[in-house]
């Protein structure tokens, strides 16, 4: 890859079902274009499991709020509004507002990290690929800590090379849906390292458990969205939250009004305590369709459902069978997000997003004739 530095030896070896492997543009991920999500598998007229946004359109008040702040849409995004936002951030997670970065999306917030100017990252895969993708288009050499599918994905702090400056994690992990204990989570933040957790799906998790969101830990930045839940994603709205010395760094090659009026007045929307509790609800209630769904397909026979608590199931199908399904299935009118594009995955893993019994019927249905057709 054009100018990444050539990789240095293995730092680290293999731990406990998670290993380290040398930073540089090794073979595993040159497989991988990193920029890939399922947006580009979500083409219209399809039943999308591809994508992981809830619902079809944000609910009817938070539609109102937005379009209350339209008439704003003709003066530039003010100071007083970002300070609104950040302080309803900082009640709903107890820190101060100071600690708050509002994003335009939380991928802004991976898009920045080549400020942070990390000498040794590292990207726990598999995981969400764009911070990944944003160091390597700076130029910089990305290591990689891989979890093991024969151990849960689960992530071993052990395998995390200790010279690593710079460390992203996902919690709950996108694709494989783990959720990381926060005590293991805890013994990664050091001085002298950045410590990233993209949180962009713990609020679909009922209670929120293993959050970092309200600690104050060295070198820790937690990363929230907010287009997933709320269905926000053309939108774009996130934040930051961390040291704000660590915050002023990762602003620092920002332009002038990052966040547009809309973004903002959602941030504080979203972050309201009615808000919160209506989140809370949703997550309840995504976490019994998802059992229900992970039931349904692991009754599809050579369908093997991974373990996990994201709102989408990561899937293994039966070897080599794996692209023709996913063709097969877009066929037949159905999107899913192909695996392969994650280091550390294959082209026989899919990822679906967990959906209601309708649609889970349809997914059942084609994917059961999809596996039968390919196997004749």
């Amino acid at each position: 890859m054009e100018g990444v530095p050539e990789p240095p030896e293995e730092i680290k070896a293999t731990v406990s079902g998670s290993r380290a492997v040398a930073p540089g543009p090794e073979p595993d991920t040159l497989r991988h274009p990193l920029h890939h999500h399922g947006d580009v598998e979500a083409t219209p007229g399809l039943v999308d499991f591809a994508v992981n946004v809830q619902g079809d359109a944000p609910p009817a008040w938070l539609r109102a709020r937005l379009a209350a702040a339209l008439d704003d849409l003709a003066r530039y995004p003010s100071a007083e509004h970002d300070r609104r936002a950040r302080e309803a951030v900082a009640r709903r997670h107890g820190r101060e507002p100071g600690e708050v970065l509002v994003l335009a999306g939380s991928a802004e917030g991976f898009a920045l990290l080549p400020a942070l100017r990390p000498r040794r990252p590292v990207v726990v895969h598999p995981g969400f690929t764009e911070p990944e993708a944003a160091l390597r288009g700076a130029g910089l050499a990305v290591g990689h800590v891989l979890t093991a599918e024969a151990d849960g994905h689960r992530l071993d702090p052990a395998a995390v090379p200790e010279e690593a400056d710079l460390v992203v994690v996902g919690n709950p992990t996108n694709p494989t849906g783990v959720l990381h204990p926060a005590a293991a989570l805890r013994t990664l933040a050091r001085p002298g390292r950045v410590l990233v957790v993209d949180e962009a799906f713990a609020d679909a998790v009922p209670g929120e458990p293993e959050s970092l969101a309200g600690e104050r830990l060295p070198g820790l930045l937690v990363l929230r969205s907010l287009t997933k839940t709320w269905a926000l994603a053309g939108l774009r709205a996130g934040y930051a939250l961390g040291d704000p010395a660590l915050l002023a760094r990762l602003a620092a090659p920002r332009p002038h009004w990052p966040v547009g009026t809309l973004g903002l007045e959602a941030v504080i929307a979203c972050s309201e305590p009615a808000a919160v509790a209506e989140a809370e609800r949703a997550a309840g209630e995504l976490a019994a369709h998802r059992r229900a769904q992970s039931a349904a397909l692991a009754q599809v026979p050579g369908v093997e459902v991974l373990p996990g608590v994201a709102p989408y199931l990561l899937l293994r199908l039966p070897e080599g069978r794996g692209g023709q399904v996913r063709e097969r299935l877009r066929h037949n009118g159905i999107a899913v997000r192909r695996g392969d594009t994650f280091p550390g995955l294959g082209p026989d893993h899919l990822r679906v997003a967990v959906r209601g019994p309708a649609r889970v019927a349809l997914l059942v249905e084609a994917l059961s004739a999809a596996l039968v057709g390919v196997a004749a």
